[in-house]
């Protein structure tokens, strides 16, 4: 069997040539002439010599992943501590704990152009050093307004996280893996979602489930809060372990640390010349990404950046953060125990891993696009029968038998199918759908939409919950819909493409 990425000879004495100038042709697209040894792009569906390590190189990076996962969910076990602390009222709460996405925003918005400066590496590690800076002051706050602060701190390093682990996976990894490979960026999230429950569990524990019980000298949710430094410097060593980007690497001229790259992660087979050259080809005619490259004549972005924002702001719209922020309080509004609420919602986290592990196994297999129709129809079924549960909610606040077990099976199902199919192959396309020369800026553009769609539901359901339930759970249906034509009429199969091949 070839090796992944690797090259066939096809006639002696040839070389590979570029295109000749004003060809129209794609970048894998090259003439060939008499003059030397031929060799052109083979299968790329072989493993590659150290598929081991190109998947610890791919486990370091998706730590950001984690790390975003365990922010989102470690705030939760906080909740009532930082009201009791800081004698607040849910409006001003709500503000705390949804401020942490507007620095997400500004992260995923800088990092693509800080990254084509100085390098992915340097991203991660200064991203990393973000995340600890913000564990330590959340951990030790003097008042609710620097607790807001290290919160944006902390969602600055999520943002260029979410931006920089897909776009480095996607560059180092084997065309035929790239896939299964770009989905441990969600799976390492519902990871940190499923360690931070667990992680709050204990600490509860110790503290006799009393959130501003004392341990070492710090209130349980501050320590809840600060253990998250822990994965934050496991992260920044795990970046001083793995290679640059071999495409950032040719970028600014380092030719030969992008063939050793190149080598350690396609395997040893694979001709190291001509895939610089098919790389270099790639790039020739480009510059470093800016927000002006993103620009069309009329419609602002160019239609491939929206389709970008497109698929953001729909992961986002069909609510499932509803599920990971607000699980508890939702059940506990219908009824449900506080300890059985605790159990449900981290029921619905191992739900969320399986179904991530199932979209990591059929990803590469079947494709993205058949994965999100897929997603998108099992999300509307189940958020059309979480509607029509709710809508029996009495007067007392709790739902009929048959309504309760209907909405707990429906809410699984939602998560299931949003991690099989939206959870992951959302993070896949926006890492390999861009042309190279925008890649970088637009995955920071396409990022930052997504942190503004989820801070908006997070901000919102409360509100919206209050008003109307079963309506809030349609709105989010109408978007799991209309997330089916938009697939459909707008975003192309991105399945086993070498990267200079999108555009």
């Amino acid at each position: 069997m070839p090796l992944s990425g690797g090259f066939r000879e096809v006639m002696p004495h040839w070389k590979v040539q570029p295109p000749t100038p004003g060809n129209a042709a794609g970048p894998q697209e090259f003439t060939l002439t008499s003059t030397a040894k031929a060799q052109v792009p083979e299968g790329r569906g072989a493993q590659p010599d150290h598929l081991g390590h190109v998947i610890f190189i791919t486990a370091a990076a998706a730590m950001g992943g984690f790390l975003f996962g365990y922010d989102s969910s470690v705030i939760n076990g906080a909740v009532e501590g930082i009201r009791g602390k800081y004698d607040i009222g849910s409006g001003a709460l709500a503000q705390v704990i949804a401020i942490a996405l507007i620095g997400c925003a500004i992260g995923a918005a800088t990092a693509g152009r800080i990254a084509d400066r100085i390098g992915r590496i340097r991203v991660m590690q200064i991203s990393a050093v973000l995340f600890t800076i913000s564990a330590v002051g959340s951990a030790l706050p003097f008042a609710l307004l620097d607790l807001a602060f290290w919160r944006v701190l902390g969602g600055i390093a999520i943002g260029m996280a979410s931006v920089i682990g897909p776009a480095y996976i996607a560059e180092v990894s084997p065309p035929a893996y790239r896939g299964r490979l770009g989905s441990f960026q969600q799976a390492a999230i519902v990871v940190g979602i499923a360690v931070s429950q667990l992680v709050n569990w204990g600490i509860l524990n110790l503290a006799d489930g009393d959130q501003r019980g004392k341990i070492i000298g710090l209130e349980a949710w501050q320590v809840m809060l600060g253990v998250m430094v822990v994965p934050a410097v496991l992260y920044g060593l795990l970046s001083f372990a793995i290679p640059e980007s071999p495409r950032f690497l040719i970028s600014v001229g380092k030719i030969g640390k992008a063939k050793a790259v190149l080598a350690d992660v396609e395997g040893g087979g694979v001709d190291l010349d001509a895939r610089v050259a098919e790389i270099q080809h790639a790039m020739r005619s480009e510059h470093k990404s800016t927000f002006k490259d993103l620009l069309g004549s009329r419609a602002g972005f160019l239609p491939i950046v929206w389709i970008g924002i497109g698929l953001s702001v729909f992961q986002q719209l069909v609510g499932i953060n509803v599920a990971f922020y607000y699980s508890a309080t939702l059940w506990q509004s219908v009824g449900i125990d506080p300890s059985a609420s605790f159990f449900y919602s981290f029921t619905t986290s191992i739900i969320n891993i399986i179904g991530t592990v199932i979209a990591m196994i059929f990803v590469d297999r079947i494709g993205r696009r058949p994965l999100a129709l897929i997603g998108s129809a099992g999300m509307a079924v189940a958020l059309a029968l979480e509607a029509w549960a709710f809508s029996a909610k009495t007067t007392g606040g709790t739902l009929p038998n048959t309504e309760g077990v209907v909405a707990l099976i429906a809410a699984h199902c939602f998560v299931l199918f949003f991690a099989l199919s939206w959870g992951v192959v959302v993070w896949v396309f926006l890492g390999e759908m861009f042309p190279n020369r925008i890649r970088a800026a637009a995955l920071g553009v396409a990022a930052s939409a997504q942190w503004i769609a989820n801070w908006a539901i997070t901000a919102s359901f409360p509100s919206l919950s209050d008003w109307n339930l079963s309506a809030t759970y349609i709105i989010y249906m109408v978007f799991a819909l209309l997330s089916i034509p938009f697939v459909l009429k707008f975003v192309k199969e991105t399945k086993g493409k070498a990267l200079e091949e999108m555009g």
